[in-house]
């Protein structure tokens, strides 16, 4: 009878609590909740897990003053944006804390550990006017129906980059389940299920990597030694860093994940200096086909803390025809007017060369590499170099500590369809709401128009146009 109270209570945690409080709660000012010094902790492990929902979502103040980073002043407020500071990729934040505590391990040791377990669950709906399928948009790419877009668990401990005086190490395992795998399985890391099976759920482990920390080097050197997601952008594949709740389509076909090493250098609180190898994009070092590739990328932000710039060439070498070989070239501007208005603005080119030729004019094509698409060159010759570029904005503003509206508008073209199989320019417009309950609950409703402008490319090449109505649930734990 005990264990079946329970897994009862566990039931009521996981599934049916957050729809309990979801009409009345606020949002807490302090965006790190922990364990009410002076509220007696409960003696059951489900029972102190239901505890912190509960007091998570009815505002009540569980944390004291946020900690102190080293380093220029936060520029916006987290919740209600994913981040406080202007992002970047490859590297944990450096100077900043870790302040961050989670629903699971306040109910296992009052998060007082610093390795971590947490994780979310976010499941998607929407309704399309196409019928097929809504690709080249994603990450909601099957049209109308409900979907397990991600479930993540997280194992991380995070390096003290805070301290100046000693080396310290951090580390990070990733487990991804939904169909949001698409998006970050790479040849050699389980690839069978996507390029064999085309399946559409499946598991990948997109993040498996050590932070060793070097205080003496500048203002501090994180040196990441793994597998991490790509470097530059303003989007991730992780649900909770996005703004919101789909993809541009400038964050879909640049490359997902990388291999190698990655040195992280805070030169001052205005600049930072990233750069390192990998065996390819979107590659393990095992798979046939690796190819060494460097990257370099220059992060500048302004004395007011307003302006952010980061640029990066993010992998670089011959640039002939493999795996997802692109040779990409990214900028990011992140500009703040007020406190309640910014706007986050990134622009890519990238190229492959020697790419297979897979338009009718040719004799004898040459079949592309299984997972990858050909080049239509309009030419006899079996090979030819495929370029695309594409350009996004957003506009973000903020309402309350719980509530933002965001405006996305984005250009692509694929000029040869060699990342979308379709030889087109492509815009996009997407305006979303986004809701907090609580840190640990979030909808981001939202409505959505692609437009393919050279030929038909929504819902399998039938349409050039496409409508989405969609919003996703985060559920964090």
């Amino acid at each position: 009878m005990r264990l079946l109270r329970r897994l009862r209570l566990a039931v009521c945690v996981l599934l049916l609590c957050p729809f309990t409080f979801i009409h009345t709660q606020t949002v807490p000012e302090a965006p790190q909740p922990s364990t009410s010094a002076a509220t007696a902790p409960a003696p059951n492990f489900f029972i102190r897990w239901a505890h912190f929902y509960r007091d998570n979502w009815s505002g009540k103040s569980l944390s004291g003053p946020a900690p102190q980073k080293r380093g220029a002043a936060s520029p916006l407020d987290s919740p209600p944006f994913p981040s406080s500071d202007w992002s970047y990729g490859g590297s944990q934040d450096i100077g900043a804390p870790d302040g961050n505590t989670y629903p699971l391990m306040t109910a296992i040791d009052g998060a007082r550990g610093r390795t971590k377990i947490y994780g979310w669950i976010d499941p998607s709906v929407n309704y399309s006017t196409s019928g097929h399928t809504n690709q080249p948009q994603g990450y909601d790419r099957i049209p109308n129906r409900i979907e397990l877009q991600q479930s993540f668990i997280f194992v991380e401990r995070l390096a003290d980059t805070v301290q100046t005086k000693h080396f310290d190490v951090g580390y990070h395992f990733t487990f991804l389940y939904g169909t949001d795998f698409d998006y970050t399985v790479g040849k050699g890391y389980f690839s069978k299920q996507l390029i064999k099976y085309n399946r559409q759920y499946g598991y990948d482990l997109p993040m498996e990597y050590v932070d060793l920390y070097f205080p003496h080097v500048a203002q501090g050197m994180d040196l990441r030694i793994g597998r991490y997601t790509s470097i530059p952008g303003i989007e991730t594949q992780l649900a909770t860093t996005n703004y919101v709740f789909s993809h541009s389509l400038l964050g879909i076909y640049d490359p997902f994940t990388d291999t190698g090493t990655l040195a992280t250098i805070k030169l001052s609180d205005r600049w930072l200096v990233q750069t390192g190898m990998t065996v390819g994009h979107d590659i393990a070092p095992w798979a046939a086909g690796i190819k060494p590739t460097g990257y370099l990328c220059l992060n500048y932000t302004t004395p007011s803390v307003k302006d952010n710039f980061d640029l990066c060439a993010n992998g670089v070498n011959d640039g002939k025809y493999a795996y997802d070989n692109v040779q990409m070239f990214d900028g990011t501007w992140y500009h703040k007017f007020s406190k309640s208005w910014h706007i986050a603005t990134e622009a890519w080119y990238m190229y492959e060369r020697d790419v297979p030729n897979v338009s009718p004019m040719v004799t004898h094509p040459i079949t592309p590499e299984p997972g990858t698409y050909g080049a239509l060159c309009f030419t006899v010759a079996p090979r030819c170099t495929a370029p695309e570029y594409a350009w996004q904005n957003y506009i973000q503003k903020s309402f309350s500590p719980s509530f933002y509206l965001s405006f996305r508008s984005e250009l692509m073209d694929d000029k040869k369809g060699q990342r979308t199989s379709f030889a087109t320019k492509y815009t996009e417009n997407t305006f979303a709401a986004v809701k907090w309950f609580g840190n640990t609950v979030l909808l981001r409703p939202e409505l959505r128009f692609d437009r393919s402008w050279d030929r038909p490319a929504y819902n399998g090449g039938r349409s050039s146009n496409q409508f989405t109505l969609a919003t996703d649930l985060i559920y964090r734990f």
